[in-house]
């Protein structure tokens, strides 16, 4: 017989801690771009959850985006701060000429994207404030270009409703070139 015993119930709570670090490591490169500016042609995709009861986006967005939404901040962004204290993440961004102060709380990020490296770090289960938003969870919303973003869509632009894709990070880690 080959079968495997399942692995033993760890004691320390690994799964918690790396979630900590994998989230550090999101943090600190928003920390960075907020002190320095983004370098070179990084630029980064930020998902959040908008349902979170401590997220701050203005109604409109709130009303196109009632649970999740990605922003970019490339080009036109100002205020950028980390707040370790808060555990908060704030930005100013324009959405379609319109500019909006967004206040992101830590725990509901749910992905950090830096296409420029393809670094892409996922966030495990982020609380929901009820059984509703629950079940919608799975659903995912449209990514927003905060520099493009017309608001509200035009009636003829084709609105994607299919689900985000999930990207393992081991997609992005680089791997030694063959000689």
């Amino acid at each position: 017989m080959s079968e495997q015993a399942p692995p033993p119930e760890s004691l320390l709570p690994y799964d918690r801690w790396t979630e900590e670090a994998m989230q550090n490591v999101a943090l600190r490169a928003l920390e960075f771009a907020a002190k320095n500016g983004l370098p070179g042609e990084h630029h980064f995709y930020l998902t959040f959850r908008t349902d979170h009861p401590e997220t701050k986006v203005p109604g409109h967005l709130k009303a196109r985006y009632p649970q999740e939404m990605t922003i970019v901040l490339q080009h036109q962004f100002w205020d950028l701060n980390v707040d370790r204290v808060e555990q908060k993440v704030s930005v100013g961004l324009s959405f379609g000429g319109i500019a909006a102060s967004l206040v992101i709380p830590f725990a509901a990020l749910v992905a950090f994207w830096d296409p420029h490296v393809r670094v892409g770090l996922r966030f495990g289960d982020v609380a929901i404030p009820d059984a509703e938003a629950e079940a919608d969870a799975e659903e995912a919303k449209d990514p927003v270009d905060a520099e493009s973003a017309s608001l509200p869509p035009e009636p003829s632009a084709p609105r994607s409703d299919t689900p985000a894709q999930v990207v393992s990070l081991d997609a992005f880690r680089r791997r030694p070139t063959r000689e």
